[in-house]
């Protein structure tokens, strides 16, 4: 109960007593890019237009879109006062983009995949498209009428607390690992903002658990952190949970451990309080141990007044007590 409370006052807020003790084995930790390490609100950064009217079709189709980036790209939209065109046919693509039907134009927006799969020729502008991933930007095709019309690349900031927490983390003497759908130019160019090493890029939602069944079967004992929807059966997949309490309600209704607010320097906290809370309760179990090892054979032989006996008993229990509470006071 102290831990749990500690928790609570740092902003960690543990599910139950179990959940606190099992976080200490934890030595991976496998970490979702947006909303996680970045701040989950992209931002429109590049707009390349090889089609006239190729922002309005983009804005119109994305509307209809529940994605981060679609947001970004509609906000975008706005503020330059595009009008919302109506959509006479809309399907989301999990994992790639979007497909949209306006003014019996098929429109589709989202990644190099999406794109060939419906037979739209892309490499007259992979250069444009590499150079954009590298500065850690996604870059979302725009197709009309199965030709490219253009190019938006929209970007999301690394949250001030990433570098330092995944730094600690390692110090700690666990490994990190982040996961994204982003193509794997862009996943690398955020890893290496952050100290990232290990990167799992252009990863569908549902694939994200059978990561974390993988690297159980190396035998580690993995925390995923997420935030989103799509994070959900990899947060229960894994030996614990985290949430980002600023997320999606059901990351955090599935999640073993809410982090409230956000911030990644909760994670090495969290790790290391429940490690402190660990060695506490050894520490209360020897002087448990200690005192009916010493006190029983000394009371079998007669040797022990009852009212010693008595008194012994209290101050066990008090000692353990008196321990416990110390954990009020532990810095993490």
């Amino acid at each position: 109960m102290v831990g749990t409370g500690k928790g609570a006052e740092k902003g960690i807020l543990f599910k139950g007593g179990e959940y606190l003790e099992g976080t200490h084995k934890v030595n991976a930790v496998l970490l979702d890019k947006t909303g996680t390490v970045t701040k989950g609100k992209p931002e429109v950064t590049d707009v390349l237009e090889f089609q006239e009217g190729m922002l309005d079709h983009a804005v119109s189709a994305e509307s209809a879109s529940e994605h981060p980036l679609a947001h970004a790209i509609v906000e975008y939209g706005k503020k330059r006062a595009i009008s919302v065109k109506p959509l006479e046919h809309f399907s989301a693509i999990t994992g790639h983009g979007i497909e949209a039907t306006i003014d019996g134009k098929n429109v589709l927006v989202g990644t190099r995949k999406l794109m060939k799969e419906r037979s739209v020729e892309i490499s007259m502008h992979e250069d444009k498209m590499v150079e954009l991933e590298k500065q850690g930007k996604t870059a979302m095709l725009v197709a009309i009428d199965g030709q490219l019309a253009g190019i938006i690349a929209v970007a999301d900031t690394v949250k001030e607390s990433s570098k330092e927490a995944i730094q600690t983390l390692k110090q700690m003497g666990i490994e990190v690992y982040m996961v994204t759908g982003d193509n794997k130019r862009t996943a690398e160019a955020i890893a290496k903002q952050v100290n990232v090493d290990r990167v799992y890029a252009e990863v569908l939602p549902e694939d994200k658990a059978n990561i974390v069944e993988e690297l159980q079967k190396q035998g580690k004992r993995v925390a995923m952190v997420g935030d989103g929807i799509n994070d959900a059966p990899a947060l229960a997949k894994a030996d614990i949970g985290m949430a980002i309490g600023t997320g999606a309600d059901v990351a955090i209704e599935t999640a073993d451990v809410t982090l409230v607010g956000g911030d990644l320097a909760h994670i090495p906290k969290a790790i290391e309080l429940s490690r402190k809370t660990m060695k506490n309760i050894r520490q209360n179990l020897f002087w448990a141990l200690f005192y009916n090892t010493i006190g029983i054979p000394v009371a079998a032989a007669g040797l022990l007044e009852p009212w010693v006996a008595g008194a012994a008993m209290a101050f066990s229990s008090v000692s353990v007590v008196t321990n416990a509470l110390r954990l009020k006071r532990v810095k993490i």
